[in-house]
């Protein structure tokens, strides 16, 4: 049994079907950054204005420049650009490698084997 067929109206073609441009095509085909953890919660903000023309950066990484004049999450930016955020951590890691963005990474979680959390957390229940 073969597949049915599409009727001609129902193909998409050039405008209407949309970007096309795939996230591995923006990233050469990487799937890691050069550089760089980028956590969803990693605050980035860009280095000075976004810059006329560069060489080696795409139309996303100049979006992420232009949006990241004011300090973002990660997970806000990948919101903004609405594309994976491994795509938007490989960008990040190209912008960074420039020298165009800086991070302010996550303070690491509190050692949860230190007993003075817990008598702290104890006593702070008791008070109320």
């Amino acid at each position: 049994m073969n597949p049915p067929e599409e009727e001609p109206d129902e193909r998409w073609l050039d405008e209407h079907a949309g970007p096309m441009v795939r996230p591995y095509v923006m990233t050469s085909g990487r799937i890691e950054p050069s550089r760089g953890k980028f956590d969803l919660i990693t605050l980035v903000v860009a280095i000075g204005p976004e810059p006329e023309s560069e060489i080696g950066l795409g139309p996303e990484h100049m979006a992420i420049m232009r949006i990241c004049q004011s300090v973002l999450s990660v997970a806000e930016l990948t919101a903004h650009l609405d594309l994976p955020v491994a795509t938007v951590r490989v960008l990040l890691g190209d912008l960074l490698d420039k020298g165009f963005i800086t991070l302010q990474e996550p303070e690491p979680e509190a050692d949860m084997h230190d007993i003075r959390l817990y008598k702290a957390v104890i006593d702070g229940l008791r008070a109320l």
